[in-house]
């Protein structure tokens, strides 16, 4: 059923006036993990995106044992954890885990709270994977102890003896960073990570853990130290804004030659983007919690170079919708992806419409021009950050463009469609057959 979203643009319309920026889909998935954790109390999480991520985690926390109430009006999640126990439940099934990238996230309290974690259906040489081996490899070192059952397609995690230790992380990846936290803070003694990750969603998370009752330090140092306690209780925790869902409202901003006041973004969260927006000819004013975003359509969008790191270097998430943004801009634009290499599946797309961008390997050439205009076409999402991207070209091609999967737009951005037709895009989406 999820694949037969589309997202269906007519482009020619300039943003104008206000939007609301959801909260932060990197934090919230970690912190459902983290409420798991508290043996007493129920966990109140405000400010939370309605996405379909966010839906997929609280099915998790249920299967395992929680007892779960998303108020989707208030955007509020309640928790209540004080169940969970049962090895029998200690297990992320295949139906769920699969659609649900996140699920590793939920390891730390099966360990903590079950003794035990059996991952089903995660792929057959995960373990090896750089995707996900850092996580497991991280709470082998806290003592459990990981097996992979290739046959079953499953990874179990035993833990009956762990012990605080010191951890290193090759890349200092966000969800990397998190889950070891999560291991480590009901770990009897001390652990300390390097070369963790320095995003403000990390250290959105340390400020919800240790509400909860952890002792965790050195948060934004790339060095985290944390000191094991007993137990945690649950806590009400307000989530940050979504720095990604800023940055690409920022920037269809930028492409339509519009004037938006973010509400809830903010400038210092867009790490490099800002100074490449900047670069390119857009404008930004912080009121308070007000981001406000103007472009002068009367002037071309000057040509960048931008190459992908770690926060606070400029967002891989970003580099998607900063690529259809450059095929708007007088002269060539040069991307590196040194990060995921998937990302620039995008160009193929963006060609279908117009666009001139050559690929080579890792590095992409945009040939961008303001005078001859996109078109509209059927395009496919091949990931989330591609799908907002390309709903970003059809705001501003000639005609109609329909993104299909649209379903992986959902994943990460709430109420998408309404949000940008209040800002007086003609934007639809529709589902069905």
């Amino acid at each position: 059923m999820g694949q037969q979203v589309r997202y269906r643009v007519r482009g020619g319309r300039a943003l104008k006036g206000t939007a609301f920026i959801q909260g932060a889909k990197n934090a919230v998935l970690p912190m459902i993990g983290a409420a798991l954790l508290a043996s007493e109390g129920r966990t109140v999480l405000r400010n939370v995106p309605i996405i379909e991520d966010v839906r997929r985690a609280l099915e998790l926390a249920e299967h395992i044992g929680a007892k779960v109430e998303f108020h989707e009006p208030e955007r509020t999640i309640v928790i209540d954890a004080t169940g969970l126990g049962d090895p029998e439940r200690a297990v992320l099934p295949a139906d769920i885990a699969s659609r649900f990238r996140g699920s590793v996230l939920f390891v730390p309290a099966l360990m903590h709270r079950m003794g035990r974690a059996r991952i089903e259906g995660v792929g057959g040489c995960n373990l090896g994977s750089r995707k996900l081996d850092f996580h497991y490899r991280g709470f082998a070192r806290l003592g459990a102890e990981v097996t992979e059952d290739p046959e079953r397609n499953h990874i179990n995690i035993t833990a009956s003896d762990l012990r605080g230790g010191r951890l290193y992380l090759d890349t200092p990846s966000h969800t990397g960073t998190e889950n070891l936290i999560m291991a480590a803070v009901l770990t009897p003694g001390t652990t300390v990570i390097e070369h963790a990750a320095l995003e403000p969603e990390v250290l959105d998370v340390i400020d919800f853990l240790t509400r909860m009752g952890a002792k965790i330090s050195g948060g934004g140092t790339g060095i985290i130290t944390v000191e094991g306690v007993e137990s945690l209780s649950a806590a009400e925790h307000t989530i940050m804004s979504d720095r990604i869902d800023a940055g690409v409202l920022a920037m269809m901003a930028a492409a339509t030659g519009g004037e938006v006041s973010l509400v809830g973004a903010h400038l210092d969260h867009l790490g490099v983007a800002r100074w490449k927006l900047e670069q390119m000819g857009v404008e930004f004013a912080q009121q308070g919690a007000v981001l406000h975003v103007l472009r002068d359509a009367g002037a071309p969008l000057r040509p960048i170079n931008a190459v992908t790191s770690p926060y606070p270097g400029f967002a891989t998430d970003l580099q998607s919708p900063l690529m259809a943004l450059a095929t708007l801009a007088e002269g060539e634009s040069y991307l590196h992806e040194a990060i995921y290499d998937g990302r620039f599946a995008l160009a193929d797309e963006l060609n279908k419409m117009g666009a001139k961008i050559e690929v080579d390997g890792t590095r992409a050439i945009v040939h961008g021009s303001p005078s001859t205009p996109l078109r509209g076409a059927d395009v496919v999402a091949h990931d989330l950050r591609t799908g907002a991207a390309l709903v970003l070209a059809g705001l501003v091609a000639e005609g109609e463009t329909v993104v299909a999967s649209g379903y992986l737009v959902d994943r990460g951005h709430s109420q998408f469609a309404d949000r940008l037709a209040a800002l007086g895009a003609d934007v639809t989406r529709e589902s069905g057959a």
